[in-house]
């Protein structure tokens, strides 16, 4: 007797390679120990958040004394932390945005999920560039709509602006983009996403519907060689914003994040009471309370240290140099995207593994023929793994 509904079993059945390979490594961890275990999988922050956190965890001790201390706030978020949300956000997209124009929500996840909930109606497209991040599909599909990718030009993973002009149906509704990019650390540069906002502004006029452009944000400040990620509110005027603080405060159990919308968007004011409404109805309530006094106090006191990350990428350009295997250097986030040696990239993932070595198949993110590495733990483990990913290529 069938329990669950069709789509959720198909899930199920397709499931995350990332979560896969992590489980998987959880066992190997059990059998050969965890300091001989070399476990790239999960893009799970290692690095503690920022002093500023623990500070502000000592405050809210203190506040814990106080009635209605951490009882209900609005649905959109804090008042204070929208405002100062606003304020981060209007430097980074070089464009006025208002405390009326961001709400908080779980997580970029939630943010993204809030999203389609009041942006699709069955049947809808969303495209998305792969390789992108799986939950996408299962986001979309949440709320009927069809995820739709458009592959990336290899082997630099830019936007092929041409492609994305001829999956545009009467149906589409909205492209995401994830810059920078997991699986592949890659950044949009300006000229590509002013290319994408003119074809997505032709194919809007008209339209009594126009296309959103959704940047997925949650690695804008992990960025390296000086890159920066260019802004997209001032491109197109129906553009919107999901980040979130997993990565740069090191808050991913938190489930902090915020959507942040142009202000140009004819109707924003519906946008924002239709984002509130989903936001609660959808069983998040809001984000949870104590993140958000945690993030409003923590805001303007910087994130983690960069530099870190950028040691460990060079580490791991290094491991990869030496073992033969091709790649391109990624100029953001902590995930390195090489290419699987032979083509066949589950059965490259398992020639790592027996050698203890974890990653996720592209096949995980819609981009067979590469694997991904994340590098977000220790630099002496990714050193140590070297030996292991020679032995995988048959070099002594």
């Amino acid at each position: 007797m069938p329990l669950l509904s069709q789509q959720i079993t198909s899930h199920i059945k397709d499931g995350s390679w990332i979560r896969r390979m992590f489980e998987a490594g959880i066992e190997l961890k059990q059998q050969h120990g965890a300091e001989n275990v070399f476990d790239f999988s999960l893009g799970n922050p290692d690095l503690p958040p920022p002093p500023a956190v623990a500070e502000a965890l000592n405050e809210l001790a203190d506040k814990a004394r106080e009635p209605l201390a951490f009882g209900y706030v609005p649905n959109a978020g804090l008042p204070d932390l929208r405002a100062r949300l606003a304020g981060m956000i209007s430097k980074e997209q070089n464009v006025d945005v208002s405390a009326g124009e961001v709400i908080v929500t779980c997580g970029a996840a939630g943010a993204l999920n809030v999203l389609m909930r009041c942006l699709l109606e069955p049947g809808d497209d969303v495209i998305c560039m792969a390789p992108y991040f799986v939950e996408y599909g299962f986001y979309a599909g949440n709320f009927g709509g069809v995820l739709r990718p458009v592959d990336t030009v290899r082997p630099t993973f830019a936007l092929d602006i041409a492609a994305i002009g001829r999956a545009i149906t009467p149906r589409t509704r909205a492209v995401i983009i994830n810059s920078p990019n997991n699986p592949t650390g890659q950044i949009s540069t300006e000229q590509e996403l002013r290319e994408l906002s003119d074809v997505l502004a032709r194919a809007s006029a008209g339209r009594e519907r126009p296309i959103f452009l959704i940047s997925d944000e949650p690695y804008r400040f992990l960025t390296y060689d000086g890159t920066t990620v260019p802004p997209v509110l001032p491109l197109y005027p129906h553009a919107i914003i999901a980040g979130s603080f997993s990565k740069s405060l090191s808050l991913a159990g938190e489930r902090l994040g915020y959507l942040a919308w142009n202000p140009a968007i004819e109707g924003s004011a519906a946008l924002s009471a239709g984002f509130t409404l989903a936001n609660r109805i959808l069983g998040f309530v809001n984000a949870p309370v104590i993140g958000q006094y945690l993030l409003d106090k923590a805001l303007s006191a910087g994130g983690v240290d960069v530099s870190i990350y950028d040691e460990r990428r060079h580490a791991m350009a290094e491991v990869l140099r030496q073992a033969g295997i091709d790649f391109q250097m990624p100029q953001g986030a902590f995930y390195f995207f090489p290419e699987a040696p032979g083509g066949d990239d589950q059965a490259f993932v398992e020639r790592l593994r027996e050698q203890n070595i974890l990653a996720v198949p592209g096949s995980g993110f819609g981009f067979p023929g590469h694997f991904r590495l994340a590098f977000c733990m220790d630099k002496r483990i990714i050193e140590r793994s070297a030996d292991a990913f020679k032995r995988v290529m048959g070099i002594k």
